[in-house]
Order: C-alpha cells, then sequence, then structure tokens
C-alpha cells in the first residue's frame, strides 16, 4: 500500500515513458530508515508505465557483502521475461549494501544506461557508512532523479492504519498513531500490527493507550541498523542513552573530536536515528538499549557519570547515574550523592534523597566516621515518612562517631515525636551521651544546644512514666514563668515539658495556654513539620480550650507542606487541624480534616509516629465517627509500641464495640486502657475523657454507682486542670446519669461552664440534655441554632423534631445569662476588654457571646443592642 506518493510515481512514470524512446535513466530513491523506500521500489514493478518492460530486481543485504556477483545472480536469475525491443527496468534495494563485484556492474550500468531504452531505479539509506564506496557514490552522483521520500501526512497515515486494522478505526486513534509514528510508515506498520495482536479495538478512547505504548515496535529493524553502524556511532548513541543530555556531551564522551563527530553525527541523522537536538524518536532510544549488556551499559554509566563530575555539572546529573552503578567507584561518589541528597531534600523530595544516599554506603567505609554520616543524613531524609528506618540508621551511625558531641549531634536528628517509638538501645546511647556532655548550664553555645535537645527527646520518650511526668513538670517550674525560648532547643524542650505537664494535668490549663501559645508564636510555620515542635503545641493549646490559637498558623503551614508535596507533614498538619476544629466545636470540619489525615496515612505510627496517630484517635473517639474509628484501627495491625499507645488503640476498639452494640465488651476494654493511661500518668480529661464514656457505658448496663463515682473522678480532675470543655462536659454527664431536678441543675450548670469554652460541640450537647430534661423550648431552639452553625446533623434533626419543625427565630430565641450579662454591659457602653475584667472572662469569650447576642437579636451593631434588649424577654435562666 503506497500513499501520497503520486508526485513521485509520476516521476517515475515520465522516465519509463522516456526510456521506451530511447532515453534511459537512473533514479536514486534516498532517506532514513522507515521512509519507505521498498515499499515504493516493490511498487514500481506494477507501474503502469512500466508495461512492455522486462522487471529485473533483487535486495541487498549486509551479510551478503562476501558473495561476490550476488545482487547480480539476483537480478540474473528473477522470472523476469526479456521484452522483444529490449526495454528494462531493474531495480536494486538498498544498494549500499551490494557487493563490490555487482556495484562494478550496476556502476559500469548506470554509466551507459542514458542510450539505452532501461531505467535504473535504486535505494539508498542515507547515512550508512557504506553509502560512501565510489561505486555508490559514482551511481548517485550519475542520476538524473534523486526522490527523497517524506513522512506521511495525517491522511496518509490514517489511511495506511485503517489499511492493517480495518475501516472503522476512529479518527481519534489514528490522529494518535501518526503524532506516535512521526508519520514514518515503517514505525506505523510496526505499530498498527503490534497493536492488531492485543486485541483492543482501533476507537477513540484508546487513543491514550497509544500513545503510552512503550517503543518496542519495529525493534530488530532498528536494532539491526545500530548494530551495523561503526563503532564510533554506536558510542555515540550509548552514551545519549545514559547521558540523556545533548549530542555534543555524547560525542565528547565517545572522545571524538569536534570533526569527526560531526561527520558520525550527520551519518547519524540521515540515518533517521538522530533528530537535531537528540533521538529521532523513543523507539531508537529503546533499540540502542537493547544492543547494550548490563556490563557495557553500566561501563558507560560510569564513564558518564565520571565525565559530567569532571566537567562540573550539578551533583543531581551525576547522582541520577550513580543509582544505576553497582561498583563501589571511590570517595567522590559520596561527597557527589551527599551534595545531592541535599538538593532533593531542601526541594521537598526525601524519598529521592533517601536513595542518593543509600547508594552512597556503596563507597563508604564499613565501619568508619565516613560511613556514620551518610547514615545519619539517611535519617535525617527519612524521618518524614519512615520512623523506623530513621532510628535504625542512627542506631547504626552513633556507634561509629568517636566525639560525644558529633553522637548527640546524630541522635537529635530523630524528633521528639519519634521517641515513642524508640527502641532501648538508642535510648541507652541518649543517656550515655547527655551524661558524657554535662549538664547544660556548663558547657558553651554549641553543647547546651545538643544537651538541652537531648534531654527534650529523653524526656518525651519517658512521658509514659508517670514519676517522670511529675519530674517533666518539675523541670518546667524551676524555669519559671519567663523561662528562656530564643533559641531552638530551649523552644524544643519547653514545648516537650508543656506536653507532659498537659498530659500529667501537672499544670493549670490557662498557664499552659499562654505559654503555648509564646511558643507556637515562635515556631515558623515553614519549617518541616514532622521534625518541628509544632504537633506537641497544637495539641497543647486544644487541650487547653485554646484551639483558635492554632488555625491560621496550621493554615499557612499546610499551604507550604503541599506546595512541597510533602504528604507526611500534610498528615500531620490535617490531623492537628481535625482537632483544633473538634475542640473548637466545627464537627463538619473536623471530620472532614480527620479522613483527609487518615488517607494521608496519619494513624500509620510506624511510619509517622505516635503522635500523629494519637491525635487522630482521639478525633474518632469523641467525634464517635464509625468511620473514621475502623480507618484508625486499620493502622492498629502493627504492635503498638509502647504502652499509652496500646491503650490508645484500646480505646479505638472499645468504642468500636460500643457503635456495633457490645456494651460489655466496650465496658471492659475501655476499663482496661483506662487503668493502663492512669498507671502511666496520663490524666487529661480533654484529651482522653474515658471516665466519662465508661461511667456512660456502665449507666447503660445499670452500674449507676459505678458511673456516678466515674464521673466524679473526671469532673475532679477536670477542675484541676480548668479548661472548660473538659469540666463541662464532667457536669453534663454527672446531670445525666443524676436525672431529675438535680439532673438538670447540674446540666445547667454545664451550660454555664460550657458558655465560657471554645468547645461548641459539648455545648450543643449539654443544651439538647438540658431541652430534654427541662422540655424547654428555648433551650431547644439554641440548640439547634448551635447545632446547625458547627454542622452537627443529628443534634440538629433532633432539635428540630423537638420543636415540631419548627426553625429558630432569632429575636424569639432566649439569650442565656452570661450573654445577657455580657449584652446589658456592652449596651451600658462597657469595651469589650472591660467586660472581661468585670466578669473574669477572657476578651475572646465576650466577642463570642456578643456574636451570638446580636444574632438572636436581629441586631448588626453595638448602638442597637440597648433598643433590642428593650423590645425581648431576655430570660434570666
Amino acid at each position: 500500500m503506497l500513499f501520497e506518493r503520486e508526485g513521485e510515481l509520476d516521476l517515475v512514470g515520465r522516465s519509463l515513458r522516456n526510456a521506451a524512446d530511447g532515453a534511459g535513466s537512473v533514479i536514486v530513491v534516498a532517506g532514513p530508515l522507515g521512509n519507505g523506500k521498498t515499499a515504493f521500489l516493490r511498487a514500481l514493478a506494477h507501474h503502469r508505465e512500466a508495461t512492455g518492460f522486462a522487471v529485473l530486481q533483487a535486495s541487498a543485504s549486509p551479510i551478503e557483502r562476501d558473495f561476490p556477483h550476488g545482487v547480480v545472480s539476483q537480478l540474473l536469475d528473477g522470472p523476469a521475461e526479456l521484452s522483444a525491443d529490449g526495454r528494462l527496468l531493474v531495480l536494486v534495494d538498498d544498494v549500499q549494501w551490494a557487493d563490490d563485484e555487482s556495484l562494478a556492474v550496476l556502476e559500469k550500468f548506470a554509466g551507459q544506461v542514458a542510450h539505452r531504452s532501461a531505467v535504473l531505479v535504486v535505494t539508498l539509506r542515507e547515512g550508512d557508512s557504506l553509502a560512501s564506496r565510489p561505486a555508490v557514490v559514482s551511481i548517485v552522483a550519475g542520476a538524473a532523479h534523486r526522490i527523497r521520500l517524506r513522512p506521511l501526512l495525517l491522511a496518509g497515515s490514517a489511511a495506511l492504519v485503517r489499511g492493517l486494522l480495518g475501516p472503522h478505526c476512529d479518527d481519534e486513534f489514528t490522529i494518535a498513531c501518526h503524532e506516535v509514528a512521526g508519520g514514518n510508515p515503517m514505525f506505523l506498520t510496526a505499530l498498527a500490527l503490534s497493536w492488531s495482536v492485543g486485541g483492543l479495538p482501533p476507537v477513540a478512547a484508546n487513543a491514550a493507550t497509544v500513545r503510552a505504548m512503550p517503543p518496542t515496535w519495529a525493534r530488530d529493524r532498528l536494532v539491526s541498523c545500530i548494530r551495523a553502524q561503526p563503532e564510533q556511532a554506536q558510542e555515540v548513541l550509548r552514551g545519549l542513552v545514559v547521558l540523556g543530555g545533548g549530542l555534543s556531551d555524547a560525542a565528547a564522551l565517545a572522545e571524538l573530536d569536534r570533526f569527526t563527530a560531526f561527520d558520525v553525527i550527520r551519518s547519524l541523522r540521515k540515518l533517521g536515528l538522530l533528530s537535531a537536538t537528540g533521538f529521532a524518536h523513543p523507539a531508537v532510544s529503546a533499540a540502542v538499549e537493547e544492543t547494550m549488556t548490563a556490563d557495557e551499559r553500566e561501563d558507560v554509566q560510569i564513564r558518564s557519570a565520571r565525565f559530567l563530575h569532571d566537567n562540573g555539572r550539578p551533583a543531581e546529573e551525576v547522582a541520577r547515574l550513580l543509582l544505576g552503578i553497582t561498583r563501589p567507584l571511590g570517595r567522590w561518589v559520596v561527597e557527589v550523592l551527599r551534595v545531592a541528597a541535599d538538593t532533593a531534600l531542601r526541594s521537598g523530595s526525601p524519598e529521592t534523597a533517601a536513595r542518593y544516599l543509600r547508594r552512597a554506603l556503596l563507597d563508604t567505609s564499613t565501619d568508619g566516621e565516613d560511613r556514620a554520616k551518610v547514615l545519619v543524613d539517611i535519617a535525617t531524609a527519612v524521618r518524614g515518612f519512615d520512623v523506623q528506618a530513621a532510628v535504625r540508621s542512627i542506631s547504626y551511625a552513633a556507634p561509629l562517631l568517636r566525639e560525644p558531641r558529633d553522637r548527640a549531634a546524630a541522635l537529635i536528628r530523630l524528633t521528639p515525636a519519634v521517641m515513642g517509638n524508640a527502641p532501648e538501645a538508642v535510648l541507652s546511647m541518649m543517656r550515655q551521651v547527655a551524661a558524657e556532655l554535662g549538664d547544660p548550664a556548663g558547657l558553651d553555645p554549641v553543647g547546651r544546644e545538643l544537651a538541652l535537645r537531648l534531654e527534650a527527646r529523653l524526656r518525651y520518650a519517658d512521658s509514659t512514666d508517670r514519676a517522670e511526668l511529675a519530674r517533666a513538670v518539675s523541670r518546667l517550674t524551676e524555669m519559671g514563668p519567663d523561662a528562656p525560648m530564643q533559641t531552638g532547643a530551649e523552644r524544643e524542650l519547653l514545648a516537650v515539658l508543656l506536653h507532659s505537664a498537659v498530659t500529667g494535668v501537672g499544670r493549670r490549663a490557662d498557664e499552659v495556654a499562654a505559654l503555648a501559645g509564646r511558643l507556637l508564636a515562635c515556631e515558623p510555620a515553614f519549617s518541616p513539620h514532622s521534625s518541628s515542635a509544632a504537633p506537641l503545641l497544637v495539641s497543647c493549646l486544644a487541650a487547653a480550650d485554646s484551639p483558635g490559637v492554632t488555625k491560621r498558623w496550621l493554615d499557612q503551614a499546610l499551604e507550604i507542606a503541599r506546595s512541597r508535596h510533602d504528604a507526611v507533614s500534610e498528615a500531620m498538619i490535617r490531623s492537628e487541624q481535625a482537632l483544633a476544629h473538634l475542640m473548637s466545636g466545627q464537627v463538619e470540619a473536623a471530620a472532614r480534616a480527620a479522613t483527609d489525615a487518615a488517607a494521608l496515612g496519619a494513624g500509620d505510627w510506624s511510619a509517622v509516629g505516635t503522635s500523629a496517630a494519637v491525635v487522630l484517635a482521639g478525633v474518632a473517639l469523641q467525634l464517635r465517627h464509625p468511620v473514621l474509628t475502623d480507618q484508625a484501627l486499620t493502622f492498629a495491625v502493627n504492635v503498638p509500641v509502647n504502652d499509652c499507645l496500646a491503650a490508645v488503640v484500646g480505646l479505638l476498639r472499645s468504642s468500636d464495640a460500643a457503635l456495633r452494640g457490645d456494651l460489655p465488651g466496650a465496658s471492659m476494654t475501655l476499663m482496661e486502657c483506662g487503668v493502663r493511661l492512669d498507671q502511666s500518668g496520663w490524666r487529661n480529661p480533654v484529651l482522653y475523657p474515658w471516665r466519662t464514656f465508661l461511667a456512660q457505658l456502665k449507666h447503660r448496663l445499670g452500674e449507676t454507682e459505678d458511673a456516678l463515682a466515674l464521673a466524679e473522678e473526671e469532673r475532679l480532675i477536670a477542675q484541676e486542670w480548668g479548661a472548660p470543655s473538659g469540666i463541662g462536659r464532667a457536669w453534663r454527664v454527672l446531670g445525666a446519669l443524676t436525672g431529675g431536678a438535680r439532673g438538670v441543675e447540674l446540666t445547667s450548670r454545664a451550660v454555664e461552664v460550657l458558655e465560657e469554652s471554645a468547645h461548641a460541640l459539648e455545648l450543643a450537647l449539654a443544651l439538647r440534655q438540658w431541652a430534654e430534661l427541662s422540655g424547654r423550648e428555648d433551650l431547644w431552639r439554641r440548640c439547634l441554632d448551635i447545632a446547625t452553625e458547627i454542622g452537627a446533623g443529628n443534634i440538629a434533626a433532633q432539635a428540630r423534631a423537638a420543636l415540631g419543625g419548627r426553625a429558630p427565630t432569632g429575636a424569639g430565641t432566649r439569650l442565656t445569662p452570661s450573654e445577657r450579662r455580657v449584652a446589658l454591659l456592652a449596651a451600658g457602653g462597657r469595651s469589650n476588654q472591660e467586660i472581661a475584667i468585670e466578669l473574669a472572662v477572657t476578651p475572646r469569650a465576650v466577642e463570642k457571646h456578643l456574636t451570638n447576642t446580636y444574632r438572636k437579636l436581629g441586631v448588626r451593631r453595638r448602638a442597637e443592642l440597648a433598643s433590642a434588649l428593650r423590645q425581648v424577654a431576655a430570660d434570666p435562666g
């Protein structure tokens, strides 16, 4: 099948007509590999103008060059019948490969053909080294016409593909074939034949599949062509495959001088293997790969890596080649790979950095400090996505370092949050190095930083021990209210000590919130999240009823993590945002953030550390969200590394059992977990409210006395901690367990306390309970108002049903006592700060009460308050 060759066929037809009149000619059909020369030549035997001509055909081959007169024998042995008047059409394919004896005959014939009734048509593969033989050059030089077949246009490509695959090929499919093959008939034919054995239809839906196919079609012809080239040309092609850069680099790697390189590259371009900038087609690159053995490829890679390094190329370019080399090459490789890894790490590609560094180990000593340095770099690279690998790397590296400060610098690459996973061997090394460094107060600035960071890690590792939690609180007390936080080490230690104080309720919530807020303000949002103190501070602020402080900071950190494509930091930040949203009562936002975090792997403590897993589990527990609970439990298949993480996993299993209706099983599991948490000193009632959960379960099981004791114990701890959300929850649960008039009183107390909290979900729950116990419609309206605002759909639906389907009316909704007091003072001209001082509340609480009041009374500004208050009957509560 010939397409888009009409002009060339007409030219041959004119030559045949002239030959019939005694004016013969030579025609050379030239071009690169695969442009359709052979198909064109075969078609000439059946040309309409060839009637009456004796057609002699031959095809030269490189493997028959040593067979004398081989091509001439083919011409004379053919079935052609000589015409009565001696008219001849001689067709020779790939004349550049003809044997010398046949070439001599053809050259002589070409010189005589102009005076005979004959046409000689030969095809010539341009760029082939054999095309420069004198006889070939003579034939080409004496040709009357030189035809160079062009690539097919889209219409020709489509016709060729349809001729091979059938007429029903979709246009989009044929367009894809044309683009992939570049209009080259050989590539198009091979592609279509390859597609035909795959069983897929040639339809538009499969166009993308065509474009994604590996370029293996026509491989045999390309490989044969490449192997037939001179060694210098093959060296250039191999260098181009490995270097992946420009032609000049490949020529330099082959050690060609400028003139030789010019000739070699020109020949390869004529052959159609190279374009102006590189390989003419991906199939050519794949074929060059095919010609190399594994050892040959590695040899080229080694020479290429050294070439790039010696010519001052960026370390990343050299490292890309070194990754595929399995032979040790020397110390220079280590330095190149460490520099490349540092660049990759700075650009947000820790996995790439880790690959570079692991390859560098091949060129280090087995037990020297050079190996230790690479292992430390590996730990730095992987600590964000593979905690266990980071710990292993440091455990191997530290013993190889002689100086205590060097060992300390290696050990602090493990962040405090990682220490919950650290094996005892690593902790023992840390204690030993800390002892060797001595008291931080007596050290120079560098030594002090190292000592403080070691202390932070050891204290976090010991945070599952009740006695150590108490010591951490004592250390925090010793540092005083103006604890230094100028350096990163000081802030890191303070964050760990604060976290211990929060976990063990060793300080009041308001004190923790003040110090944690100052610390977070000093922590740059652009720092790598997994290695910063921020996760601990977010938990502290959330537990202290100050989640709003973290919102803007977390938003900025998330944006930066996403811009760096840092999935681990994104997972941690989304889990922390889920906690902040939850403690703000934003149920829908908390569920979305927690779902995102789980999907990103935040619950996989073995990969990202225990802190994110604990946060995610806590959110799932308090939301009572079955899907989130199930997602968090999927990561519990790995055995937790410490008792507290095991207890948190147990809390999840208890919640799951309760959701499935297994109350006795849930109660037993929850009790075991609670005892374990208590023994470890993890008492915070906001982060781990297991007592109120267990009290509610026991109440449902009829164990009211035990339930009341647990709830009262939780209330006392909550009062000690001082966060309104924890105190309010405890009063609410006590009210539910007590019931009756006393239950109403306790629940109203819960609402009063929760008015001072950011935890709007707890407020909605308390309002619902108060409304259920008292039957008051105004409470149902307030409950519906808040539940709708925070996205608590179940609570809102229940409130709506209790109101008979009526929506709350703004002006008719009662103000709470706290809102009424704040509104009256504001209407009297007091500022928010003055109101906060008079009522002994925070300015934030004043703002919240005024916002609620404006919404309920339907006013927009302070000046309208007095009039609105006179028009409504505010319930004194």
